[in-house]
């Protein structure tokens, strides 16, 4: 779930259809973002889910830092901008402690769904708060699709589902707000500040690292740790491959295409989550949730398009 991350990339794009090897990467990274909702309902078993995304965003940011390092980018922001970074950060902080911790609460199938309502709290976002970017017809039906699909799934019911799903529900929404919050925030900076995804993504992690660290200080101590072989494979997953390197290769593809043809991909992710959090974790998929899926994907379809 990245698409804000390249929000101050400046690097040239090419326009024109995407290759076939670029959309076979566009689906791969889909997945893997898909399937994070998945692991950390696997590693919430064996690490209170704060600890774990705080975990996430101290080891990726190391080791965005250590890459940056070995191809001679700086991470740091210019002089007198730190307070930038700052906020970048807690609001990164903000949308994953929503997101780490709702999944305690909600399954992995419907949480993917709220979350990635977050193009159109931009989109509302943009209208309101930066010069040239209003919603157009094409986006307000984007915004009216999704906002059924929310409602749908919210009036989905089951006895499978936890006795307080909703509070995970509600969290993801305001994951979501979290998310477009911060991209709002680095859209409107590098529009006075030229900054890189090195230093971008580098201030989202790293700085997100003591809010999210807090948080599991005041919700989470003392815990019972049970750092299992699936446990300690999950957390990888979540820092290495989605946090690192996922990030890194999308990165690498908005360098050479357009940024609104890639992103018009990413209602995939949503479509992997509910898919294999019924395959791998037999969550309830009602078919109130399905239509809240279509709904959802279909508006983020429009609205990046």
């Amino acid at each position: 779930m990245p698409e804000d991350r390249c929000m101050s990339q400046q690097g040239s794009r090419s326009g024109g259809r995407l290759p076939l090897s670029a959309g076979l990467i566009l689906v791969l990274l889909c997945f893997l973002w898909g399937a994070q909702a998945v692991s950390i309902k696997f590693s919430n078993q064996g690490v209170p889910p704060l600890m774990a995304a705080a975990l996430r965003s101290l080891v990726a940011g190391i080791l965005v830092w250590t890459y940056a390092r070995f191809k001679g980018r700086g991470v740091a922001f210019p002089p007198g901008r730190n307070r930038h970074a700052l906020v970048i950060g807690f609001l990164f902080g903000l949308e994953f402690l929503f997101v780490y911790w709702g999944l305690a609460f909600t399954p992995a199938s419907r949480s993917a769904i709220f979350l990635y309502t977050h193009p159109f709290w931009v989109a509302l976002g943009a209208h309101l708060f930066l010069q040239g970017d209003r919603l157009t017809p094409a986006k307000l039906c984007g915004l009216v699709l999704a906002f059924c699909g929310v409602v749908a799934v919210f009036q989905a019911r089951s006895p499978e589902l936890p006795r307080l799903y909703w509070v995970g529900d509600l969290m993801e929404l305001f994951a979501a707000m979290s998310w477009a919050a911060t991209t709002l925030y680095i859209k409107r900076i590098t529009e006075q500040v030229s900054l890189d995804h090195f230093q971008t993504l580098f201030a989202q992690l790293i700085f997100s690292f003591p809010v999210l660290a807090l948080g599991s200080v005041l919700f989470e101590l003392p815990a019972d740790l049970n750092l299992s072989g699936v446990v300690l494979a999950a957390l990888f997953y979540q820092a290495v491959v989605v946090a690192f390197a996922s990030y890194l290769v999308w990165f690498w593809l908005i360098h050479r295409h357009t940024v609104s043809r890639l992103a018009a991909f990413t209602f995939m992710a949503p479509l992997f989550a509910v898919i294999l959090g019924g395959l791998v974790l037999d969550e309830p998929l009602t078919i109130l949730v399905w239509v809240g899926l279509v709904c959802v994907a279909g508006g983020l379809y429009v609205v990046n398009r």
